[in-house]
């Protein structure tokens, strides 16, 4: 006797047709510059929590995307335990950014969050034509990640005070392009509107 399928669950469309991309801050940071960028990673984890709370009141959904770092047997909640296991900086950022339940996650192989990734297919589901995009590294995963979704025609907002580089200088040049070339608004995150509190 065939055992019974639990039934699948409807799609329940983002909010606004907008999701929320926390890129790259659940880690061990054990990778070349890491010392470098998890200062700044730091400093923004707080802004990106407070974001993170206005839009899953709004009915926003958030969407963790991360490196799979060449493992291709990577498991997200794994990930989550080790960052909180190695302690110090890296552990306070996944503690404040603690995926729920709710949530979903996409394990990325390179710097895009598109590239041999089912974002597009998630995006699709979730009727997300809107991306606010945070996160690490703004002058490569972010900038990787905003381009391919300019390519896809999709909107991306890039909160300038929720995405951080190895260097201030770094990050400022990825806002000068982001807002110059690709053309991606770049406001504090506290001034995006989102839609009506559900």
């Amino acid at each position: 006797m065939a055992r019974s399928q639990p039934p699948v669950l409807a799609p329940v469309p983002a909010a606004g047709h907008t999701a929320l991309l926390v890129i790259d801050m659940i880690s061990c940071w054990d990778f070349p510059d890491a010392e470098k960028l998890l200062p700044g990673a730091h400093a923004i984890a707080a802004r990106i929590a407070t974001l993170k709370a206005r839009c899953t009141r709004a009915g926003v959904p958030t969407i963790y995307v991360n490196d799979n770092r060449g493992r291709w047997r990577s498991d997200f909640s794994k990930l989550v335990e080790l960052s909180l296991a190695a302690g110090g900086a890296g552990a306070e950022i996944t503690s404040a950014l603690l995926p729920e339940e709710t949530d979903y996650f996409v394990l990325k192989p390179k710097q895009s969050a598109f590239f041999a990734t089912p974002l597009e297919l998630l995006l699709a589901y979730l009727k997300a034509r809107r991306l606010i995009v945070t996160g690490v590294a703004s002058d490569q995963c972010i900038v990787a990640t905003v381009a391919d979704a300019g390519m896809r025609d999709l909107e991306a907002i890039v909160p300038r005070d929720c995405v951080a580089s190895q260097t201030p200088a770094r990050n400022e040049r990825f806002l000068r392009q982001a807002k110059e070339a690709l053309r991606v608004s770049t406001p504090l995150a506290s001034r995006i509107r989102l839609p009506a509190k559900r």
